[in-house]
């Protein structure tokens, strides 16, 4: 079975898009600590989200025109479009914004509870932490633990606080993009058809396999990936590999599609039932009459 290579992994030399929005995300989650400014707070994530969406790799539009061509943005001003110029030509190493200070890996593990100056360097020292999400795959990895001060009873506590600080901003995403968009989505019938394909050809090992960066340590190629055309839509299915999938046992059976049609992606996850009416059936998540049978 050919293994083929992660396709989210970034150029190593270029600032890559969701690197900055992460780090924008990283500013308003510390703006939010501090109980800063609600509409700052959203600035920012407003920022995150039209730095993702953007067709553009930011770094190379700030490096080799400037600020000003950031502009163009939806929901950048000059004030964000400086502190986005600033963080690319500090290499990804430092954002800076007023009220903020240097919004270093130090000051956003500062910003989380219960952890103090000696506690964050201790973790940067040991585990090169940059932002929450390698504090989150730190701690699926039990990595976390093997710093002093971390036993379990903490980690346990900062595990679920990340999880819904991380879990905020997907929603928040969520709400941005309907907000902005009115996002066609393929029939419930084509993606249950496309997952139940996936899975079935999962089991019976025909499909590539990629090795993704979080939560596999050995960088293995584990997790299956299937491209299909169905009904006019491009869509890429995939096992979740997110930190909730894996701390309750589900990496098997939540299914994410990633779906495409004219140039915009979107992706829903397909999840078996646990409990109601649908119990067993494979259902689509935030989809009315969703319920199918296996």
């Amino acid at each position: 079975m050919k293994d083929i290579p992660d396709p989210s992994h970034s150029t190593p030399s270029t600032l890559g898009n969701d690197e900055i929005a992460r780090a924008l995300d990283d500013a308003a989650d510390v703006l939010e600590q501090r109980d800063s400014n609600p509409f700052r707070i959203r600035a920012f994530r407003r920022a995150a989200q039209s730095v993702r969406d953007s067709r553009d790799n930011v770094a190379e539009l700030t490096r080799d025109i400037g600020p000003a061509a950031l502009l163009r943005i939806p929901g950048i001003g000059s004030s964000l479009a400086g502190v986005i110029d600033e963080f690319v030509r500090s290499g990804g190493e430092q954002l800076r914004y007023r009220g903020l200070g240097d919004l270093s890996p130090m000051t956003v593990l500062t910003s989380l509870p219960g952890i103090g100056e000696v506690l964050a360097r201790r973790i940067l020292e040991q585990l090169h932490i940059h932002d929450l999400e390698d504090l989150e795959m730190a701690i699926y990895e039990g990595r976390l633990e093997q710093v002093e001060g971390f036993g379990r009873r903490r980690t346990t506590a900062l595990r679920q606080m990340i999880n819904s600080m991380l879990g905020r901003r997907l929603q928040q995403r969520s709400r941005d993009l309907g907000a902005r968009y009115q996002i066609e989505r393929p029939p419930v019938e084509l993606l249950l058809k496309v997952d139940a394909e996936y899975r079935r050809r999962a089991d019976a090992n025909e499909l590539p396999r990629i090795a993704p960066r979080r939560f596999n340590p050995e960088g293995l190629a584990w997790l299956p990936i299937l491209e299909t055309r169905e009904g006019g839509w491009t869509c890429r299915a995939l096992f979740s590999n997110t930190a909730q999938a894996h701390a309750l046992g589900r990496t098997r059976d939540w299914v994410v599609i990633f779906f495409d049609r004219a140039g915009e992606t979107h992706q829903c996850t397909v999840v078996t039932e646990t409990r109601g009416p649908r119990k067993g059936q494979r259902v689509v998540r935030g989809r009315e009459n969703e319920g199918a049978s296996d």
